[in-house]
């Protein structure tokens, strides 16, 4: 009796749009293993994107067919070719494994003998269809978003501050979203003082309620989209701003000024000058030990910093805190 493993692929894509269902691949394929007096040795069920095949059940069938090699040939059988794969390149490389580990691979709606040379043009068929079906969505995709960004719609997902909702006229939009919105106004507010270190704010914010990473921060006070502003790329790599549909959280000239500050050295300067202001005594203040003049620092307190003048020497020769 020959043996066989059943696999039966689906992505969230294809349920949508063609209705496809594990189950319905699965009663097929057992039906044809049936008629054909088939031993199923084990069935796959697959939710994944067959782009290439780094998918979890694909990989725990070829780590079984690799851990209990048989002398006799076995067979992977699903319906169709695009459920093996979508990409031609990968889909070759894979047959050549299957190969080596006496393994066939077969669709029963497409079926070919591979020891006919002709055969390999059909397969060359079955195999490249699918790919260029992905290629041609990829694209109508890529067209779609560039289309909605020139109508002044956010296509993607909405940024923090804003949640992708549907108007009444059913088209996409993004509008503010509270506290998150709250608090990126005044991110941008305390950037506009040029007072904090990007890194300190960053803290600050989520200490709000800000839902952010160190690095996420850095790209959010740089987008935008926050003034009204949608980025387009145009076809020979120039960056428009198109004035988008939805509500800005901040005004444009409050954007284009904190860009201003952070891509400046303008900060770095008003450090100092607070510094300098925190300790303008420096140069005038002794040590009492060793007659040098002291220096000043801050030290981190449980809620606050504390500033201290203190010896070059060491913190502990005469030193005294600023109240």
């Amino acid at each position: 009796m020959k043996s066989a493993y059943i696999y039966v692929r689906v992505s969230t894509d294809e349920q949508k749009r063609r209705g496809y269902s594990l189950p319905e691949q699965e009663d097929r394929l057992l039906k044809y293993c049936e008629t054909h007096n088939i031993d199923v040795k084990g069935i796959y069920r697959e939710d994944f994107s067959a782009k290439d095949f780094n998918r979890p059940e694909w990989k725990k069938l070829v780590s079984e067919l690799k851990k209990f090699r048989a002398k006799e040939e076995n067979n992977i059988l699903f319906i169709k070719w695009d459920r093996f794969s979508r990409n031609i390149q990968y889909a070759y490389e894979m047959l050549g494994i299957l190969r080596k580990l006496n393994v066939s691979a077969m669709a029963i709606d497409q079926q070919i003998d591979l020891s006919i040379p002709e055969s390999s043009v059909m397969l060359a068929i079955y195999l490249s269809v699918p790919e260029a079906e992905n290629t041609r969505r990829a694209m109508n995709t890529l067209n779609g978003i560039r289309k909605a960004k020139e109508m002044g719609r956010y296509p993607n997902k909405a940024p923090v501050g804003y949640v992708n909702m549907t108007s009444l006229d059913g088209r996409k939009i993004i509008v503010p979203k509270q506290p998150e919105g709250g608090i990126i106004r005044w991110v941008f507010r305390q950037l506009a003082k040029n007072i904090y270190k990007i890194g300190c704010l960053s803290k600050m914010a989520v200490n709000k309620g800000l839902r952010s990473t160190r690095s996420n921060f850095s790209k959010l006070i740089r987008n935008p989209v926050y003034c009204g502003l949608i980025p387009l790329k145009l076809g020979n790599g120039e960056i428009v701003m198109i004035k988008g549909i939805h509500e800005p959280l901040i005004p444009e000239a409050l954007f284009y000024e904190v860009q201003d500050i952070i891509n400046t050295k303008r900060r770095i300067r008003t450090i100092k000058v607070d510094f300098r202001s925190a300790f303008f005594l420096t140069g005038f203040l002794v040590c009492p030990l060793c007659c040098r003049r002291l220096t000043g620092s801050f030290s981190q307190g449980n809620t606050r910093k504390y500033a201290y003048y203190h010896c070059r020497r060491g913190v502990g020769q005469g030193s005294g805190q600023i109240s």
